[in-house]
Parts: structure tokens; sequence; C-alpha cells
């Protein structure tokens, strides 16, 4: 509907100069929007404020001209109304409506796609946390976030590829290796000094008692570096199985487990610094090699190479930046924590030194989460191994809960979860009010065999909406015409949140039409008016909870 609105506009517009009451034919781009206040109508443009001074007349003339020039042979008008200095306000007529829910039902589960993508190869990596302790629920967000991204985006006809890099190399591996090694000399029976920086928490006992399990007093009295590797080896994959575990009970998988370590074994690290050193984009300074970084907008050069010979954590980003779109990715999108917005223009200046376009690479940046229980902080503290654990957290309140609170708002905003909230069988929970929009509508069509095959039948009922007049109706449908703009704009930003708020917006007009009007009446052409619209907000509904990764239950 707001495109017919814009391009009647237009032509309206192009006839007033055709006609020579506007002298100019350059028109601005048409913005069509729909007004905060419902008295200023359905949908409104400042357009003739914009064209003033092209046209060099009173923005209120030309307001008057392109009404004048209005041709709406779809006969989708009520009426135009001028305000102010030159606003044009569009009234809708309520049956103008009504042809959405033939849209809906004929798309069913496409209804809303757009073909942004057009099979163009994109990939969303995401979590990529550090195989060194389980999950915690900030690397849950950034799992409901990077999952919902990319289904919005393979929705809107991205060729999407998912995928987890994990960081089994470096320094943070040692350490794991070093901490489970210890706790294995305690449980073992020696008097061992546990540093303060080493990880902490029982899982990392737990990981020791497993590995005295498995190797006895073996590894105490052998060569302690190979000890400490081995007991880094069986940490960090035994901690990966667990992420994977737990991702899957949260409703991601990805298409693809991408070792940093592959990248060293391979020679590709190497092959990668050596390729810019050749190419006059490394240098070396004071025994250490710098990638010229300032030379794409970075505040200064950066180390990839250390004066010991030590390659950095940048290198190995480098290196495989460079292999993801050498595997044909046109789009890289990256989902990091916020705390990493820092590395940002370096890894931006590395995909351009490598041939890409700085619009190539996209980062998500995704906000802390607060853990609330009844509104008071849940004590956590990483360093001391307390912390609340994304499995934790889903076996509390389930994996359908958490991904919708995780999306309830802005990724770049910090989020309180209130885990006592999130258990709620109320509206007050905001994944209870939507889900139980979708399973009181199934509620409707089980209450006799007419009514569910009725609903199943998606031409039923085409033929009495012309019956769909009350106000709260005409809301719901107005809320229908919009999910596709919603959509799209949810994939070009890649913000979820825009889904999840249409979606309590949904939820809240249908509660509002179900407790003042009758869906299953005495009167047989209303009904079927009503079953169609409401069967098509449970769809609407269910789709757009597809795209977050959520189900539409039919019972509650």
């Amino acid at each position: 509907m707001k495109e017919k609105i814009a391009a009647l506009i237009l032509r309206s517009a192009r006839k007033a100069h055709e006609s020579g009451v506007l002298p100019s034919s350059e028109f601005p781009p048409v913005e069509a929007e729909a007004p905060k206040i419902p008295a200023h109508g359905d949908f409104s443009t400042n357009m003739a404020m914009v064209m003033a001074g092209g046209q060099k007349m009173a923005p209120r003339k030309i307001a008057e001209a392109i009404v004048a020039h209005i041709s709406d042979a779809e006969g989708i008008l009520l009426k135009t109304e001028i305000a102010g200095p030159g606003f044009i306000n569009f009234f809708i007529r309520p049956e103008a409506w009504h042809p959405v829910l033939d849209a809906i039902h004929s798309a069913d589960g496409r209804y809303g796609a757009v073909n942004i993508g057009d099979g163009r190869k994109i990939q969303v990596e995401f979590v990529s946390a550090n195989p060194t302790g389980p999950l915690h629920v900030g690397h849950g967000r950034g799992a409901a976030v990077g999952d919902s991204v990319a289904n919005i985006l393979a929705f809107c006809g991205y060729d999407v590829e998912r995928e987890y890099y994990i960081n089994d190399s470096g320094r943070q591996i040692q350490t794991l290796g070093r901490s489970v090694y210890l706790r294995y000399r305690a449980l073992a029976g020696e008097a061992v000094d546990f540093p303060g920086d080493y990880y902490q928490g029982e899982y990392i006992i737990d990981l020791a008692r497993r590995v005295l399990a498995d190797q006895g007093d073996s590894l105490k009295d052998g060569d302690e570096a190979a000890a400490v590797d081995h007991c880094a080896r069986f940490a960090a994959d035994a901690i990966l199985t667990g992420i994977r575990r737990d991702l899957e009970e949260f409703g991601v998988r990805f298409d693809r487990w991408y070792s940093e370590q592959s990248l060293y074994d391979s020679g590709r690290v190497d092959r990668t610094v050596e390729n810019f050193r050749n190419s006059g984009l490394i240098y070396e300074k004071d025994g250490a090699l710098w990638f010229n970084s300032t030379r794409y907008g970075d505040e200064k050069d950066r180390v990839v190479v250390r004066a010991n010979g030590l390659t950095t954590y940048f290198a190995s980003d480098i290196a495989y930046h460079q292999d993801k779109y050498e595997r044909g990715m046109t789009r890289v999108i990256d989902v990091w924590g916020a705390d990493h917005h820092g590395y940002i223009p370096r890894m931006a200046a590395a995909i351009q030194a490598s041939g890409m376009k700085r619009d190539q690479f996209d980062v998500i940046l995704v906000q802390l989460v607060n853990l609330l229980r009844d509104g008071l902080p849940v004590a956590m503290s990483s360093r001391a191994g307390q912390f609340e654990t994304l499995k934790d957290v889903v076996e509390e309140v389930g994996a359908d809960a958490a991904r919708f609170i995780f999306l309830t708002r802005h990724y770049e905003s910090k989020l309180d979860f209130d885990l006592a909230l999130a258990k709620k069988k109320s509206n007050d929970n905001p994944v209870y009010y939507v889900q139980y929009v979708h399973a009181r509508i199934s509620s409707i069509f089980a209450k006799d065999a007419a009514s569910d095959a009725l609903g199943a039948d998606r031409n039923a009922g085409a033929g009495a909406v012309a019956v769909l007049t009350e106000a709260e109706e005409i809301s719901l449908l107005k809320l229908l015409v919009r999910y596709p703009e919603v959509v799209a704009s949810s994939c070009r930003l890649m913000e979820p949140h825009r889904i999840t708020y249409y979606l309590m917006e949904l939820a809240a007009a249908f509660h509002a039409y179900y407790n003042r009007h009758r869906v299953l009446t005495d009167d047989p052409e209303v009904t079927a008016g009503r079953l169609r619209l409401v069967r098509a907000v449970q769809k609407i509904i269910r789709n757009g909870l597809t795209l977050l990764g959520v189900s539409a239950p039919d019972k509650m």
C-alpha cells in the first residue's frame, strides 16, 4: 500500500507539471510514511515542502497542485487533506485493505519474503567463543542475534552460510591446559599454588577429574610441557563438545566449524604475511612485522609478527577472512561482543588490503546482558568461575523465551533479562504474549469441525471479507500489510528486533480485537470473514517467530 501511495503521488506531480501548474520536471524521491497520529490519515508525505526550492513555489501551492491531479483508478482513497505548510495526508478506504488477506493465504509461509539477496553468497560468523569455558548469557544473545540475522537474510534471497570460528590456538589454550593440569596435580594429592589469572570454576576441576580418571598418575611424573599440551587438547575438545550441544539445545546449528589452528597447520597464516610483505603492505620495525593499516583509515599500524617471531591473533584473522572471500562470499558479517569495537578499523583495513570493498564487510556488535531475578541482579563473576551459563538459562526458561527476550532490544543496547519474568505465563512475558496469539487462534479453529475445515482452506472466506469493517479489524489489516516492509528493513539493516517489535504490536492488536469481537458468530458470513482474518494473523505470527528461531505452539 505504501508503494501504491508513493507511485500515486509521483504520477500526480508529473501530471501537474504536464498541465503547466508545476514548472520543473525534476521530482525528488517520494516519501510516504504512516503518521504517528491516526487523525492525520493512513499515509502522509512532505514532498511538497521538499519540492519547494526546485519548483520556486510555496509548499502549500505545490500540495494543492498534486492533490488536484490525483487519479485514483484503483479506488483506494477515501479522501486527501492538505495540512499545515504543505503536508498531504491520505485516508485509505477500509475495503482497500482487504486484498492483503488473499496475498497472505496465497503466499503462506513465504509471505513477506523480498528478493533482496538475489542468490548472492553471504556468510554470518557468530558466537565463535573460545573453547576455554561454557557459553555464558552474553554468548547466548550473540547466538540469537546471529542466527536470526542469518534466517532473515536467507528468507530475503541470500545464499547464507553460518560459521563458528574455533579459537583453538594460542595463549588462551595453553592457559586452559595449565589450569587443568594444576587441578589434576591437586587431585592427585599434590599441594599446588593456583595463579589468579588461570581459569577458575568448578568446570576446570571436573575436567581435571576426567583427565585423572583417564590417565591416572602418568602425567604427574612425565614431561610437564607434554602433560600441559595433553590437558589443553582434552579440555578444549570437551568444552567444544559442550558448546555444540548447548547451541543445538538453543536451536542454533552451523554449516561449518572452522579451526584457527588449521590456518597454521596449512601454512596459510605464513603465506598471508609473506604476500602482504611482498606487496609492500607489511614492513619491519623494531624487529617486528607491521601491517600498514593506516593506509586504509586505521588510527595506527598493527603488529602481525612480534619481535620474538610469534604471530599475533590479527595475523590469523587476516588469513581467515581472506579464506572466506576465496570461498565465494560476496559479503561477510561478523557478530562480535561490544568490547571488540576497536578491532573493526584494523579488520576493515585488512579486508580492503586483500582486494575487497569496505561494504563487503559488516560487524554486528552485541551489548552485554544484565541477568536479573524478580528485578534483582544475579551475581556473576567469570573470573571466579561463578557465572550463569547459557545452558542454565535455557534449562530454566526454555529456548523460546531466551531467544525472544534476547531479541527484544536492539543488539547495541544493553539488555535486562529477568529470569522470573521469562517463566511467567502472563501478558507481562513478551514471548508468552506473542505465542499465545498463535495458540488462541488454533483453539478457535479447533472448536468445531466446520471452522477447522474452513481454516485449512486458503480460499475459504475470500468472498466474505467485505464484512471486515470494524475499527479493530481494519487496524489488524493495516498491520498485516506492513509485515513485508518490516522484514525488508530487518534484512537491509540486519536488525531482527524490528520483527520482535512488530510481533508484539500485532499481538496487542489481536488481543484488543478478540476482547471486543467474537470470531465465531451466528452469522455464517461474518464468521467466515473473521476466520479468514485471524488465520492470516496466525500465519504472520508463525512466519515472524520462525525468522526469530522461536516456535509457534498450537496449545499453551
